[in-house]
């Protein structure tokens, strides 16, 4: 997988994709589904719906997108990928409210008070933010308490096959260890902290 990411190209940024939007580049919007569609589909069936469904909701987050970015007073105040995703979710909260209902408009003036996003934005963005200073602090971490924490927390290897790979004695010396390596992230974290 990562020799198929070094062999693409630069991803395009934000900017460059609003602009392309702004222009009506399908180029742009094909750039948006693949990139950003994956991740709201995912929220959309994992919340009671289906993929037509996800399909439905993000074409219509796109048309929002679309409607802003003609806008000549639209400024995107997070991640592009934050604003779809916000935007993505309050239509579906919305949908699954009126379901079994039997009106069903796609009216993009239904979704007014759906422009306004900015706090479901300023959630995301501080949740961004976070993640962002949590992968500093490990990086700062070094080894071998990054891929003590990696292996735990994220690939969910047991103490006893920590204690293997690296050969401790027992599994008691790899949970010291990781007690250890949990008190320095915290403090690495809280010191990047702004």
């Amino acid at each position: 997988m990562s020799k198929i990411r070094q062999i693409l190209p630069k991803e395009i940024s934000d900017l460059e994709i609003i602009a392309g939007v702004a222009k009506g580049e399908s180029s742009a919007i094909n750039t948006i589904y693949t990139q950003f569609f994956p991740s709201v589909a995912r929220m959309i069936v994992n919340n009671n719906g289906s993929d037509e469904e996800a399909k439905d909701i993000f074409q219509e987050a796109v048309m929002v997108l679309y409607d802003r970015v003609t806008q000549q007073d639209f400024e995107l105040k997070s991640k592009l990928k934050t604003f779809l995703y916000a935007v993505s979710r309050r239509l579906w909260l919305k949908q699954l409210n009126r379901k079994g209902s039997s009106t069903n408009t796609s009216d993009i003036s239904d979704y007014e008070d759906l422009l306004h996003v900015e706090e479901d934005i300023e959630k995301h963005v501080e949740i961004e933010s976070k993640f962002t200073q949590m992968e500093s602090a490990l990086e700062q971490l070094g080894e071998p308490c990054k891929t003590i924490l990696n292996d735990f927390y994220i690939a969910n290897l047991s103490m006893q096959e920590i204690c293997e790979k690296f050969g401790y004695t027992n599994t008691d010396n790899v949970k010291t260890q990781k007690y250890k390596c949990l008190q320095r992230l915290k403090k690495l974290f809280f010191n990047n902290k702004n």
